[in-house]
């Protein structure tokens, strides 16, 4: 009996080769594609995955799983990594593992694969999500151990057997793409110095020519977005829509050197337009909903909750237990949020919530001020009583 294995399956070069090499070996390969909001049309995959000798291609929708189990806990915790990515790529990693084991299992398949490289955070995200959901299951990462070093030869491999790849039209940048955002890198963006060229953007190409601007409202329930401008829309559409609206100014571009898990220090472009309007508005929501310490703590935490994204924690305790602290300092994250957006910017101008702790009564410097002014000296001496004489003690 062969032995089977499930392949995470692109349709790129890398993964189409895999098929053979894996064949060579003697696996029966079952391919399995994941659609988290990439847009593309996998038709062409799926031919090439089966002329390349796929006994299986299965391809999932995974479009709203990853929206409302992924995206939307990132969004409650403010997660960006590093103080600027939105892990748009990161959190896509979990969810694709974790939809690789469950075919993995429906399949009785003894490993698992993906076409990830050596020097990359995807391989640690997905391989220690499997270790954790099915320990079992043995993960091959044919690219870390293959006797191809080059792209040129993966070329010459799949020509030897007769797997159709489109080379003319291979864009010096990687890309990878989903509901949430699109990183790109390599090429001329290999050099931190080298300005981002017009041509590496994808979703807000031209946006450098974009005047004049427009405003959104966008309505939350329990730190989840549910409407934009007055109508009730489900998360995916929500996203798309604040997509396309932000693109078209430039919103969302980010270009950072980041580090990575591995080691490595990496140059990234970034485009996220419904991230960067949802995430700034969501916090700015959350100003007027949370107490002063709730506030303090969670942005402490959301660093580290970001960090756990991106390194490949998903499924941890720690994880879980972050959620449910998040998930209660949520219940009252409802209201209103009105965002400016502008070439390259969103700025929001308005909040308003039902469960406000804003009092204009006690912030407002006109006669209808209800604060204690003498409340403040007491308040001021309490506060530097532990400090006095702090400054004579260091001069002795």
């Amino acid at each position: 009996m062969k032995k089977k294995v499930v392949l995470a399956y692109s349709g790129g070069l890398d993964t189409s080769v895999c098929i053979p090499w894996f064949m060579d070996r003697g696996y029966e390969v079952v391919c399995f594609m994941a659609d988290v909001g990439q847009g593309q049309d996998v038709k062409p995959a799926i031919e090439r995955g089966k002329i390349a000798g796929a006994k299986k291609i299965i391809v999932s929708d995974l479009k709203e799983q990853f929206v409302t189990d992924y995206i939307w806990p990132a969004l409650k915790a403010n997660a960006w990594y590093e103080g600027r990515y939105c892990l748009a790529t990161s959190l896509s990693r979990p969810l694709i593992a974790q939809e690789l084991v469950r075919v993995a299992q429906a399949e009785k398949a003894t490993a698992v694969a993906h076409g990830c490289t050596g020097k990359g955070n995807d391989q640690v995200r997905i391989e220690m999500s499997v270790q954790i959901l099915d320990p079992k299951l043995e993960i091959i990462a044919p690219l870390r151990i293959w006797e191809m070093k080059s792209r040129d030869q993966e070329i010459e491999y799949a020509r030897k057997r007769g797997i159709p790849i489109d080379v003319s039209k291979k864009s010096p940048y990687s890309t990878d793409k989903n509901l949430w955002g699109v990183s790109i890198e390599s090429g001329v963006l290999e050099d931190p110095w080298t300005a981002p060229p017009a041509d590496c953007y994808i979703w807000t190409k031209g946006a450098e020519k974009s005047k004049g601007g427009e405003s959104v409202v966008i309505d939350f329930v329990k730190g989840i977005p549910v409407g934009l401008n007055g109508k009730k829309m489900g998360g995916q559409e929500l996203i798309k829509t604040l997509n396309a609206k932000g693109a078209k100014y430039g919103i969302g571009r980010v270009d950072m050197v980041e580090n990575r898990f591995v080691g490595i220090k990496s140059r990234e472009i970034y485009e996220a337009p419904a991230a960067a309007i949802l995430l700034n508005a969501h916090r700015d929501l959350e100003s007027v909903t949370l107490d002063r310490q709730t506030t303090q703590f969670k942005d402490e935490i959301a660093g580290r909750y970001a960090r756990m994204i991106y390194e490949g924690f998903w499924f941890t305790d720690l994880k879980r237990s972050l959620d449910a602290f998040i998930d209660d300092t949520q219940k009252r994250v409802t209201g209103s949020v009105r965002v400016a957006l502008k070439p390259h910017v969103a700025i929001v101008t308005g909040r308003k919530s039902p469960y406000s702790l804003y009092q204009e009564s006690l912030a407002t410097y006109t006669e209808k001020d209800a604060f204690d002014h003498k409340l403040a000296k007491g308040f001021i001496d309490i506060t530097a009583l532990p400090f006095k004489g702090q400054r004579a003690r260091g001069k002795k």
